[in-house]
């Protein structure tokens, strides 16, 4: 195993486990834990996304979509406004209100209720608690040994760590723009193999005052970028383009994200954003589920995303792919994560951005293209079943789903070609957030009830939602309340169908929407030629241009 076994087996392992479809299943497919009860420790379209995602695959392999268990966490404010999650579930426990630090992102809080409600792993999706590595360290050391459904606390630490994951990246000679860690290499492997971070390196790379932060951007050159490691979500980052204005720009990021290490990154020019979708399991596999393209951003928060990546040649998208599927390995990294570059198309050249430790906002373009459930196979790697017994996965390389034999997901003996295929994506996918922001007021986020909300899927358009007719948004609510999906066998007849989708859906509420600003995006020259950057948004909004 890449994980020791104290790290990876959870309390309710299949010696002791009772009598159950899914002990079976675990056991045939070379699984060590069975995972039966759930904790959603989310709310809003994540825990909706998970419950369904995961209900879908119990329902094709047990034909019983209950055979997994859901226990949602409810604050009072989700409970007012009648969450669609909480209704979803199997049970709900009621945590105090207010700020996640009050009930999602409070570990203690987390682990008291999965030990309370018999919890055999925890789910905490993206945002809140899920990047922490002391989640799964604290899972870990429970009572019970509730499973974390993610990667160990360690790879989080070396991987999700921007200031790390950096390092590690030179340490692996993947491209990285010039920054207040140049050249910084210094790794050690700890005892169960894997790459980590000295302290000493670490600290060499951050900044630790204004006055550092402006010696190394002068030393890199403006325009730079101030970064929070632990930011994200457009917080804990500034775009700084001359001297006069470094010092405001810095002290916010240390606001936004109090108590966070900060860095220092050259901006990068005219380039794009892409990522790589990683899946690793517990013995050292890990493979690439091809890329996205999230380039269309609004203050370094995504607007717009598409599967698979268009604007890279296929060779040099390969060589990103090669590359985050190694940095995956070289830190015992598991489950879903997802490797962010900066790709600059006038010169083909790639740079690493970050990784993130846990399932994406945008992870149905990848299950769109490439036919793999993702949180269902984020489920199935925390029972300890290896990839190759994934059927989808199995699918995706030209095998019989069912098979048992081994895959050379490398490629590295020459008879692979023979027995499996390279995998490939179908179609294209473009997919919309929507939220409920007023473009008029300068996308300022707002809350309330829904009277009505009225999205025909169709063939080719899906899209999930957090709210319900009657159900609302509070005012600790994420403003985005839903996902709109467009697939297509290009990318013009994704855009067609996503555009047609958007100018029927019907919203009727107390708060404003993004929707009919997506659809001039959409419909613009600059977006239908796949002719834009991560500035093109700021620039055209800057400009009073939408």
């Amino acid at each position: 195993m890449t994980c020791s076994d104290s790290e990876s087996v959870g309390g309710n392992t299949v010696d002791i486990a009772t009598n159950h479809t899914v002990r079976d299943f675990v056991k045939d497919n070379g699984g060590h834990t069975v995972i039966t009860r759930v904790l959603i420790a989310n709310n809003g379209i994540a825990a909706v996304k998970e419950i369904r995602s995961v209900r879908q695959w119990a329902y094709a392999t047990f034909g019983d979509e209950r055979a997994i268990e859901f226990v949602a966490m409810a604050t009072p404010e989700d409970l007012k406004v009648n969450a669609e999650y909480i209704r979803m579930a199997d049970q709900y426990v009621e945590v105090p209100s207010g700020t996640n630090n009050n009930n999602y992102a409070n570990v203690e809080l987390i682990v008291d209720v999965a030990e309370r409600t018999g919890a055999h792993a925890v789910w905490a999706g993206w945002g809140h608690a899920s990047e922490n590595p002391l989640l799964p360290e604290s899972l870990r050391a429970s009572k019970s040994k509730v499973v974390f459904i993610g990667p160990p606390g360690s790879a989080m630490r070396s991987l999700g760590d921007k200031i790390s994951s950096t390092i590690v990246a030179q340490h692996a000679e993947v491209p990285t723009m010039p920054w207040s860690g140049d050249g910084i290499t210094d790794t050690r492997v700890n005892e169960a193999g894997h790459l980590e971070v000295p302290d000493d390196a670490y600290h060499a790379a951050t900044t630790h005052n204004m006055d550092e932060g402006l010696k190394q951007a002068l030393r890199i050159g403006f325009p730079v970028m101030i970064k929070a490691s632990e930011g994200g979500g457009g917080k804990g980052i500034r775009m700084v383009s001359k001297e006069t204005d470094f010092a405001s720009a810095f002290y916010q990021c240390q606001a936004e994200v109090p108590g966070s290490p900060i860095f220092i990154m050259k901006l990068a020019g005219e380039s794009r954003h892409l990522e790589v979708q990683v899946l690793a399991d517990q013995y050292g596999n890990a493979i690439s589920l091809f890329g996205r393209d999230c380039s269309v951003q609004r203050r370094h928060q995504k607007i717009i995303e598409e599967a698979p990546v268009t604007i890279a040649p296929p060779e040099t998208f390969e060589q990103m792919e090669k590359a985050a599927v190694r940095l995956a390995q070289l830190v015992g990294y598991v489950s879903a994560g997802t490797v962010e570059y900066l790709y600059t198309p006038a010169d083909d050249k790639f740079y690493f951005l970050e990784l993130n430790p846990r399932l994406q906002v945008e992870h149905p373009t990848t299950e769109m293209v490439s036919g793999v459930n993702l949180p269902a196979a984020q489920l199935l790697v925390s029972m300890g079943i290896p990839l190759h017994r994934i059927r989808e996965i199995r699918h995706l390389y030209g095998l019989d789903p069912n098979g048992t034999s081994p895959i050379d997901f490398g490629f590295a003996s020459p008879q692979s070609s023979e027995v499996q295929r390279k995998p490939r994506a179908k179609g294209h996918v473009i997919a919309v957030r929507i939220t409920a922001e007023n473009p008029e007021a300068g996308f300022k986020p707002s809350s309330g009830m829904m009277q009505s909300l009225n999205f025909r899927s169709s063939t080719n358009v899906w899209g999930y939602f957090s709210v319900s007719a009657n159900g609302g948004l509070h005012e600790y609510a994420d403003s985005q309340f839903g996902h709109i999906f467009a697939y297509g066998s290009s990318r013009e007849q994704a855009r067609q169908s996503m555009v047609v989708a958007l100018k029927e859906i019907s919203i009727r509420g107390d708060f404003r929407t993004t929707v009919e600003y997506l659809v001039r995006l959409l419909e613009m020259p600059d977006f239908r030629s796949n002719a834009f950057t991560t500035a093109w948004l700021d620039r055209l909004i800057s400009a009073h241009l939408t």
